[in-house]
């Protein structure tokens, strides 16, 4: 009997909807203190995912779910960088 693999979920902070987690974009803040888009999803460092739309990434930063998860302040650059970058995946 062939064994079915488990489809990992992770939470998005924006929506807060379980989604798959290859549908989801990881944001990580490395053990130096960057934020960054991680695309492969293997960086080292402390993760929070997020759908790609800009309309969850701008939920995310109001309510500072972003921020709590990553348990670290963004940069206003960081968060410009993240608005120009989000878009562009899985378009």
């Amino acid at each position: 009997m062939a064994r079915t693999r488990k489809i990992p979920l992770r939470m998005c902070v924006g929506c807060r909807e379980m989604k798959n987690k290859k549908e989801l974009l990881r944001i990580v803040r490395t053990p130096e203190g960057n934020v960054e888009i991680d695309q492969s999803g293997k960086k080292s460092g402390r993760g929070a995912y997020i759908c790609p739309q800009l309309d969850c990434l701008q939920q995310a930063l109001k309510g500072k779910s972003l921020q709590k998860a990553l348990e670290h302040d963004i940069p206003d650059e960081v968060i410009d960088k993240l608005k120009k970058q989000v878009p562009k995946f899985f378009s």
